[in-house]
């Protein structure tokens, strides 16, 4: 199965940009009938790869993952990406997942430090860049985060930039935006991390918000600010929850296609297990391209 660096290089010699998605189960809680119902879907619309997420919150089972990215790469032949944590873990469950990687031939996978938790401490992972590190040791191509709004334990700019370019020295071969809504924050970022020397492709990831409750949980777990048009549109649809969702895809839309026209590196969607909005936003952006 193809590394998604080769699918970026073949992209940029083609003058396009990729298109990928991540299953967000809730809770991690992703049975392999709901996977292969959802890829599916997915695997119509023809995506460059699909992310996989990792257990949330450190709920749910973790093998699913491993499980799940094999059965959209053998199924439906997608590039799959599978997302892996390093949170509370030791190099032993660290060397157990690799194993799993590699027995189910797993190629791409994006090296996350994890959310927090409750009666859990960092062992032998403090950071991100140090599973990077390994993962990249041991041949993967590599995936990190990146945070246009810095993450919610970081409070600088600056830092946050040098913590996007220790991720780069320590093998990460691209990196994938967290969600955001306003577009002029990452150029912002991007702007400064071009500056800062990062040099690998810059996926953006954008997620459509669906309902109230959502972006509020979104706001508060990934510190997203909400611009004012956004705020208007809550304002609005607050009592219609049909007119909220739609609304919500075509602010997604209306995203996407203004990242495109600014030439980023991919657009990497959300999509929450739901096919409608990956399919609502890939037709946009192939409308937006002619294609």
């Amino acid at each position: 199965m193809k590394n998604i660096t080769n699918l970026q290089s073949q992209a940029r010699i083609q003058n396009r940009q990729l298109i990928s998605y991540e299953i967000f189960p809730p809770k991690g809680d992703l049975t392999l009938e709901t996977a292969r119902s959802v890829a599916g879907d997915l695997a119509q619309l023809q995506p460059d790869f699909i992310s996989v997420t990792f257990s949330a919150g450190g709920s749910g089972n973790s093998q699913a993952t491993s499980e799940v990215v094999q059965l959209i790469q053998d199924e439906f032949n997608i590039p799959t990406m599978a997302h892996l944590t390093c949170y509370g873990a030791t190099k032993d469950t660290i060397a157990d997942h690799i194993a799993d990687y590699r027995a189910r031939g797993i190629n791409n996978v994006l090296a996350l430090h994890g959310d927090p938790v409750p009666g859990v401490k960092p062992k032998d992972f403090q950071h991100a860049r140090d599973l990077i590190e390994i993962l990249a040791d041991e041949g993967f191509c590599v995936g990190a985060a990146a945070y246009p709004e810095g993450h919610v334990s970081c409070f600088s700019e600056d830092e946050n930039i040098r913590h996007l370019a220790d991720k780069q020295s320590a093998g990460a071969n691209f990196f994938i935006t967290q969600l955001f809504f306003d577009n002029e924050v990452f150029y912002r970022f991007w702007d400064k991390a071009l500056n800062a020397g990062v040099s690998v492709p810059i996926e953006v990831g954008i997620m459509p918000f669906l309902s109230k409750s959502q972006i509020t949980r979104m706001i508060f777990t990934c510190g997203a600010s909400l611009p004012s048009p956004v705020v208007k549109l809550l304002a609005k649809y607050e009592n219609d929850e049909i007119s909220l969702r739609k609304a919500g895809i075509e602010y997604a839309c209306q995203q996407l296609t203004d990242l495109s026209d600014h030439g980023v590196d991919g657009l990497h969607v959300y999509v929450m297990n739901h096919a409608d909005v990956a399919r609502e936003t890939t037709e946009a952006l192939r409308s937006h391209w002619g294609a």
